[in-house]
């Protein structure tokens, strides 16, 4: 087996170095689909990749399990549209396989087939250079039967379970899973698993999925599911004429929102809000989040409350958005205020300067010598001395 997997290594490295400087060279594997075991109902993905100069062509052929059947070729699209090819052709060849919702009848030999002979789809000359050939068992084993809690939809302390009779092989652990997080398994069997919910509400609604670690593994899904719960991102908005408010909310439950929809508030009721409406309201949504975008705001029609509702197949919720929109002028009051004290305390202060008497002196200071007198004293100790 590892002499096999040198060979086409040191094949498959040759024909890339040809490729790469130009020559001719026969088609090469340098990926090649691996065997696999699944149960039935689910699906199987087998992956190839080949290279060679020109560039190969990569076909799929399946050859079932039963001794008299003979390979086929697979088509995308074969099998009532449960199979699904796709390949891409630029620098080498690679091709992807799918096989949903399997079937026992759907084990057998998957092979991957690859040439790069210009003669090789040629109805009456043989090809020069034979396909080469790479293959994959492909095992599909009868779904064990699981029965599980019916959906969930309200409750305190609510248990849900799931017990599987008849599996594929021995059960080595089993276990919760949500959103990709493993939760606390309860059970005494290792054939039955449960788990307790506190509270059935917004947060603690979605799939549960417990898996049995069986080979292959076996799982089942509990749905716990409530009405939307529609909280706003900011419960008031604000905005200035002749901008952009965005205005957005979101619904934090499952099963997923399956309608959004906007309306405005007027005289206590609420208007519907189509999107693309005047030009101006633009509505973009999700399965959980919805936004309101609403262009060249207008001072006069646009502020008030706008109402966002949620639905889903149990029922619908809502929140409300304040939205305010300020003059275009609103950024500069601050401003224009603290110029208008500067100038009236300016004004004051002029004023008071030119009332004052000028023989007025502060509080608290000594009396100034007048110069006068000074230059009189002078004066007669200088006729004196004459």
């Amino acid at each position: 087996m590892r002499a096999m997997v040198a060979r086409r290594l040191v094949l498959a490295l040759g024909a890339w170095l040809c490729c790469a400087s130009g020559a001719s060279a026969a088609a090469g594997f340098i990926k090649s689909p691996l065997s696999q075991k699944k149960l039935t109902e689910d699906s199987v993905e087998l992956y190839c990749e080949a290279v060679g100069n020109p560039i190969p062509e990569i076909q799929w052929w399946f050859e079932g399990a039963e001794p008299n059947e003979t390979a086929v070729q697979l088509w995308d699209g074969a099998w009532q549209d449960r199979v699904k090819i796709n390949a891409t052709y630029k620098q080498h060849s690679t091709s992807t396989i799918s096989v949903a919702n399997l079937t026992l009848n759907d084990s057998g030999t998957f092979e991957c087939r690859a040439s790069n002979d210009p003669d090789r789809n040629h109805l009456s000359k043989s090809p020069k250079i034979k396909w080469i050939r790479s293959q994959a068992n492909v095992i599909v084993i009868e779904q064990a039967h699981i029965s599980a809690t019916p959906e969930v939809t309200e409750g305190s302390d609510v248990l849900i379970y799931c017990n599987i009779s008849e599996p594929p092989t021995s059960i080595k652990d089993r276990y919760w899973m949500k959103e990709g997080m493993k939760l606390d398994s309860n059970g005494n069997s290792s054939e039955s698993t449960s788990y307790m919910i506190p509270k059935v509400d917004h947060e603690t609604s979605g799939e549960y999925h417990c898996i049995f670690e069986t080979d292959p593994i076996s799982k089942s899904i509990v749905y716990v599911k409530v009405k939307p719960h529609v909280m706003a991102y900011k419960k008031s908005e604000h905005g200035n004429e002749g901008d952009t408010a965005v205005l957005t909310c979101k619904a934090h439950s499952y099963p997923p929102v399956n309608l959004w929809t906007w309306f405005k508030m007027v005289d206590g009721a609420p208007q519907p809000i189509v999107n693309g409406s005047e030009d101006r309201f633009f509505i973009k949504t999700t399965e959980n989040r919805t936004d309101l975008r609403i262009v060249s705001l207008d001072i006069v029609k646009d502020p008030g409350e706008y109402m966002c509702n949620a639905t889903n197949e149990l029922g619908g919720d809502h929140a409300v958005v304040g939205l305010r929109v300020r003059s275009r002028l609103a950024a500069l009051w601050p401003f224009l205020g603290i110029v208008a004290e500067v100038l009236v305390l300016v004004t004051i202060i002029f004023i008071y300067e030119k009332r004052r008497k000028p023989n007025e002196v502060p509080d608290g200071s000594a009396p100034l010598k007048s110069n006068a007198t000074n230059h009189k004293d002078k004066n007669v100790r200088q006729r004196n001395a004459n």
